[in-house]
């Protein structure tokens, strides 16, 4: 972890004592006060993102757990959705009308597995922000990185589309028709994202998808566990 320390702070864009605004305030600011601070406490911005990105993890668990249980509940229901693509396989508008009198009738939302994944957006912007504000963050160097730079060598991009691919599979969103969209299209919006933004960001989402599959493995591993005793 050599050269991992922070650079002298400057003065950032945004005054921290004083922000302007509600996203200024509830969003940006804590953000670059929670980087900052685990940053000097940890002498590593770098490590200093882990930090945060687990807190704000942590956070999100109860849409995690949401998003796990409607993946199972998608799961549970697949034979029935099998049967009805065949039946009304050359009659796509009653097809998708029974679909949703599926769903409703066994309580499943087929978006709610994608919540946390949108959810994240705006957390990538606030994310964003703090970065470009907060100099010494903005200027540290991590590994072979500086954090207020991109990679340049295109290692992050490629694992931030791998493990966010990786996260949509793991936790069942290919099994859900409604939602499978994403699980191309998110990987790309990432890797573009990475490569053009601070290596900080692109950090910032490999930890926070690595975390959530490790997560999901034991979390998942539990109610798999719960629902064989009930079963057996």
């Amino acid at each position: 972890m050599a050269g991992c320390s922070p650079t002298t702070p400057t003065k950032s864009n945004i005054d921290i004592d004083k922000p302007k605004g509600v996203w200024q305030t509830y969003f940006v600011v804590p953000l670059m006060k929670a980087l900052e601070a685990t940053g000097k406490a940890l002498n590593s911005y770098g490590l200093a993102i882990l930090v945060v990105t687990v807190g704000i993890r942590l956070l999100l668990l109860p849409l995690t757990l949401k998003q796990m249980k409607s993946s199972k509940a998608m799961q549970a229901i697949q034979p029935e959705m099998t049967k009805l693509r065949e039946k009304y396989k050359n009659n796509q508008q009653k097809m998708q009308e029974e679909t949703m009198k599926l769903f409703q009738k066994h309580n499943v939302n087929p978006l709610a597995g994608c919540l946390p994944l949108i959810v994240q957006m705006p957390i990538l912007i606030a994310f964003y922000q703090a970065i470009i504000n907060d100099k010494a963050l903005n200027q540290a160097d991590f590994l072979w990185l500086q954090l207020g730079v991109h990679d340049p060598l295109y290692i992050l991009p490629v694992l931030a589309a791998v493990t966010t691919y990786l996260q949509s599979v793991m936790m069942g969103m290919g099994d859900n028709p409604q939602a499978r969209a994403f699980l191309y299209i998110m990987p790309i919006m990432i890797f573009v994202l990475a490569f053009n933004f601070p290596a900080a960001l692109a950090l910032y989402w490999v930890y926070g998808n690595l975390f959530q599959m490790v997560q999901y493995y034991f979390i998942g591993d539990k109610f798999k566990a719960k629902r064989e005793g009930a079963a057996g």
